[in-house]
């Protein structure tokens, strides 16, 4: 299964089971709980759920603590019914502060993924430009490459091919984009092609080589992250440029 549908499936179970696992938990002290104190328990539920940085799945626990509060905490019981105007003021205000927190908590979760997530782009874009300049043979940089693709794409495997341009393999282009044939190929909606994938390595107008990529099957890497791989083929274009300019050594 292909992660991000894991970590939406694992939020939308968690949505489903921790407004009333929490219910039950405190139901056997309902006589002496004031229903406020209930209610923001259930919002801390709601915002746990919602960390997990999905914002349907912090909508939907929002949507059940207040179903399961006022089914448990409001009288008359085990009744979707209110009669005393306090309870219905309390299980608005749940509801209310419950989706406004559970989608702060999910844009939290977000922005910490991406920051994380650019920080680690640009260490590998660092290490592969320090390669570049202190590395004594472009053989090291192009193999330091291939190794952070693999990591980078979550591909299954990855190999270099020297001056070599046969066949018509899918080819991931410069804005990150695929193309099949002479078709772009709908990689949000399709996820990646299942077969190899052609990361051509240019530098000084020349051509040295192209990365083939193989694919993870259900992973589909973001825009981001294969843009970072253009970058990185690049730093190994550099390499590679550098030896050819290079004089030849006198005998």
């Amino acid at each position: 299964m292909p992660d991000h549908l894991t970590r939406k499936s694992v939020a939308v179970f968690a949505a489903l089971v921790a407004p009333p696992a929490v219910c039950a938990v405190l139901l056997p002290f309902r006589t002496g709980l004031p229903n406020t104190v209930a209610a923001m328990i259930l919002v801390v539920a709601v915002v746990a759920v919602a960390a997990l940085g999905h914002r349907a799945a912090g909508v939907f626990a929002a949507l059940s603590a207040a179903v399961w509060f006022d089914f448990f905490f409001t009288a008359p019981y085990q009744r979707l019914t209110i009669h005393d105007p306090a309870d219905l003021t309390t299980a608005t205000v749940l509801l209310v502060v419950a989706l406004a927190v559970s989608q702060l908590a999910a844009r939290a979760r977000r922005l910490e993924v991406v920051t994380i997530t650019d920080a680690d782009y640009l260490a590998q874009l660092h290490h592969a430009a320090r390669l570049v300049q202190t590395a004594t043979s472009p053989d090291t940089v192009v193999e330091c490459v291939r190794g952070q693709l693999v990591g980078l794409l979550h591909l299954r495997g990855c190999r270099f091919q020297y001056g070599v341009l046969l066949g018509h393999a899918p080819r991931l282009e410069n804005d990150g984009s695929i193309t099949v044939g002479r078709k772009t190929w709908d990689t949000d909606r399709l996820g990646l092609p299942d077969q190899d994938i052609e990361l051509r390595v240019f530098a000084g107008g020349h051509f040295h080589g192209r990365y083939l990529l193989e694919p993870t099957p259900g992973h589909t890497p973001p825009l981001q992250a294969r843009l970072v791989a253009l970058t990185l083929a690049d730093q190994a274009g550099a390499a590679l440029q550098t030896t050819r300019t290079q004089p030849a050594s006198r005998p």
